[in-house]
C-alpha cells in the first residue's frame, strides 16, 4: 500500500510498505540536478552529493561506513538531470537507524576545505574514466550537440574547468538555495511502518526550510545536425536519435513498445537485422531520455570502422519500416509481454519499489499503480506507433554522433535523406 504525508515544513513522506519483505530501502530525494545549474555551477550537484559522505558534526567518514557496515546495509547516492537521491538498503529493524544516519549526512555535512579539496581529484579522475569509456562518454557528446545551449545538454559530472573552482562557499550557498523542503521529500519501501517513519521524519527534518516556490523551467530545442569526433579507438561508435517524449506524454505508452521493439532485446529489430543477421555489432540497442518536458529517442551502435556505413544503412531502414507500418501484430503481443514482463521482475526488490515511488512523485506528483501501467501498455495500437515513430524519426529532425577513427569516411550531414 502506498501513503504520502506532508510535514509541516512541506517536504514530503512517500511509503509502500511491503509485509514479506525483511528489508528496507530509505531514499532522500531533491528535485535538484544539473538542469538547474547555470554554466559555471556545472557538476556541482553531483560534487555536493560526493560530499556528503565525508563527514558530520558527529560523524567522521569511517564512522560513517563503519555504522552502516555494522547492520550490512548499503548507503550511497546519485545524481540525475532533475534530481540528487541519497538512500540506503538495510534490513527492517534498522530502518530508524538508517533515517538518523541519513539526515545526519544530509543536514550536518561539516563540507570540511581538505576534504573538498582531495573530492575535487576524485571527481575529475571521474570524468576522466567516462572520457575514456568511450560507449558512455558518446551518450554525452550526443545530449550536448543535440540540446546545444541548454542546461539539459550539459553532462552531470560537470568538467575538470567547473570542478576545481567548487568550495566550501559555493557549496554551502548552492545548498541553501536548491535544497529546500518543496523541493525534498523522502521515499521508503519495504518493511517499513508510515506512521513511524513519518514521526522521525518530522522530527529530523524539521529544521530545513522552504521558500514556496517551484523552479520555473524552460524546455530545449532540438538541434539536429551530424557531428563527426576523432578518437584513436579500434572501434567506431555512434548514436543517432530524434526529439522524443516528455515523462508524462499521453504517447508515452506507444513509446515504450515501440522502444522495446525497435531496440530493446535481443528479438528486436536492430539486433536480429545488425548484429545477428549480419555480425556487424556486438552491442547495438534504443533508447528514450525523458525529462519533465523534453525527451528523445535513440540508437547506439558500436562497430567496426568500414562497417559504419553499413550500420547507418541497415538501422535507417528499419526506422523508415516502423514510420510507414509500425509493427506486426507477431511484434506488437511480444513487445507487450516484454514490458510487462519486466515491469513485474523490476519490483521484486525494495530499492526498485523505492525509485518508483519517488518517480511517480517527481513526474506525476501521485502514485501510479502497476495495473494503470499495464492497462496503458495493452492498449497500445499499431497506428499510435506509426504516428510516434513519424514523430521521433524525421529526416529533417534527426541528429547523429561518431566516436573513433573513420578513416576518412565521415558521416554525410545528408544522412538521413533516406527518411523523407
Amino acid at each position: 500500500m502506498v501513503r504520502k504525508s506532508v510535514l509541516s515544513n512541506g517536504l514530503r513522506v512517500l511509503t509502500e510498505d511491503m509485509p514479506a519483505m525483511v528489508s528496507s530501502t530509505i531514499g532522500i530525494w531533491v528535485e535538484n540536478g544539473s538542469r538547474y545549474e547555470v554554466a559555471a555551477e556545472n557538476g556541482l550537484s553531483h560534487f555536493i552529493e560526493h560530499l556528503l559522505f565525508k563527514g558530520t558534526k558527529k560523524r567522521t567518514a569511517a564512522q560513517i561506513a563503519e555504522e552502516i557496515d555494522a547492520v550490512g546495509g548499503v548507503l550511497n547516492a546519485f545524481t540525475g538531470k532533475e534530481y540528487t537521491c541519497y538512500y540506503a538498503k538495510v534490513l527492517g529493524d534498522d530502518l530508524k537507524m538508517a533515517t538518523e544516519l541519513l539526515a545526519d549526512i544530509f543536514l550536518d555535512s561539516v563540507f570540511d576545505q581538505d576534504e573538498i579539496t582531495r573530492e575535487r581529484q576524485v571527481v575529475i579522475q571521474e570524468i576522466s574514466q567516462a572520457e575514456d569509456t568511450p560507449d558512455d562518454f558518446i551518450h554525452d557528446l550526443f545530449t550536448l550537440d543535440f540540446w546545444k545551449g541548454h542546461p539539459l545538454a550539459l553532462p552531470i559530472f560537470g568538467s575538470p574547468a567547473t570542478v576545481n573552482t567548487f568550495d566550501r562557499e559555493a557549496v554551502v550557498s548552492f545548498m541553501a538555495e536548491r535544497y529546500r523542503a518543496e523541493r525534498i521529500f523522502i521515499s521508503a519501501a519495504g518493511k517499513v511502518d508510515h506512521e513511524a517513519l513519518v514521526r522521525d521524519c518530522e522530527r529530523l527534518f524539521n529544521s530545513v526550510a522552504g521558500n514556496g516556490k517551484r523552479d520555473k523551467v524552460a524546455p530545449p530545442s532540438a538541434h539536429p545536425s551530424v557531428l563527426n569526433q576523432h578518437k584513436d579507438l579500434e572501434q567506431a561508435h555512434l548514436v543517432m536519435g530524434g526529439p522524443g517524449l516528455a515523462y508524462g506524454d499521453p504517447l508515452r505508452y506507444a513509446s515504450y513498445v515501440l522502444n522495446t521493439a525497435l531496440g530493446g532485446g535481443m528479438s528486436s529489430r536492430l539486433f536480429q537485422e545488425v548484429r545477428e543477421k549480419r555480425g556487424r555489432v556486438y552491442s547495438i540497442y534504443s533508447f528514450m531520455s525523458s525529462c519533465v518536458d523534453a525527451g528523445y529517442v535513440a540508437i547506439y551502435a558500436g562497430t567496426n570502422p568500414e562497417w559504419v556505413e553499413e550500420v547507418i544503412e541497415v538501422t535507417l531502414a528499419e526506422l523508415k519500416k516502423v514510420k510507414a507500418d509500425g509493427l506486426t501484430p507477431v511484434e506488437l503481443d511480444r513487445a507487450k509481454s516484454q514490458i510487462k514482463g519486466n515491469m513485474l521482475l523490476g519490483m521484486e526488490s525494495t530499492d526498485s519499489r523505492m525509485n518508483r515511488l519517488a518517480r511517480n512523485e517527481i513526474y506525476f506528483r501521485r502514485d501510479v499503480p502497476l495495473e494503470e501501467l499495464a492497462k496503458g501498455i495493452e492498449s497500445v495500437t499499431n497506428d499510435q506507433l506509426v504516428e510516434l515513430a513519424s514523430r521521433c524519426f524525421p529526416s529533417s529532425g534527426m541528429a547523429m554522433v561518431t566516436l573513433g577513427d573513420l578513416k576518412g569516411r565521415n558521416v554525410p550531414a545528408d544522412v538521413f535523406a533516406p527518411l523523407s
